[in-house]
Parts: structure tokens; C-alpha cells; sequence
């Protein structure tokens, strides 16, 4: 049985947590050490992306996150929409990562929400 695309996000948004661009900047503004990972690809970035956030294209994450993010590292995890971040979410979990979200809605639902945005 074949699947479509949105059942593969939905499949991967059920194993993983889900955090909304408010709760995000809750931790931040609680002083809790977030890394925001922005899995866009470089293009989409160059467009701006969540301030402070660390860039590792989804289609390159497997070979670079190791070296970027400790493993005991609370990482939130964004794209555009938020159905890449789903699948690095769970990409990461079986990496051994454990304290790992998926930020809902993505940069765009960041930056319509008041989410601080650098170049």
C-alpha cells in the first residue's frame, strides 16, 4: 500500500512532540537553552530566518548534525510549514536524540506571530 505525501507528515507528526512558535519563545524568554534548527533549504534561508537559529539544510542533516548538536542538546526543529521538520524530528530521534520538537506551522507561522527574524 502506497502512501501520499501528507500521510508520510502526518505518520511522522504522530511519533514526535509539537511545539507552536509561542511556546518557543516561552523557553527562550524562561532563559531555557533552545537550539532552533532551521532545516530549510539554502534558498528559503536566504530570505531570513528565526534569530539565533543554527541552518542545516533537511537533505544534508544526517551527515552534519552530529557536529553541530549534542545529542543531550533541547533542539526545536523548523522548515517552512512544518512537515520536513516533522521528518527531521523523527530523523533525529532515531539518532538517538532525545529532547527533540517540531516547531508547528514553521518560519512562516514564526514570523506572522512576532518571531524575531535575522538576515
Amino acid at each position: 500500500m502506497s502512501k501520499s505525501a501528507a500521510d508520510v507528515f502526518a505518520q511522522a507528526k504522530s511519533r514526535i512532540r509539537e511545539v507552536t512558535p509561542h511556546e518557543v519563545r516561552e523557553m527562550q524568554q524562561r532563559g531555557e537553552q533552545v537550539v532552533l534548527l532551521d532545516v530549510r533549504d539554502q534558498n528559503e534561508v536566504n530570505l531570513g530566518k528565526a534569530k539565533g537559529a543554527l541552518h542545516i539544510s533537511r537533505g544534508t542533516l544526517e551527515g552534519k548534525v552530529e557536529a553541530a548538536v549534542p545529542r543531550d542538546a533541547n533542539v526545536v526543529i523548523y522548515c517552512a510549514s512544518g512537515n520536513r521538520s516533522a521528518l527531521a524530528a523523527v530523523t533525529l530521534q532515531e539518532m538517538g536524540y532525545e529532547h527533540v520538537a517540531s516547531m508547528s506551522g514553521g518560519f512562516r507561522d514564526w514570523a506572522t506571530s512576532g518571531g524575531e527574524i535575522e538576515d
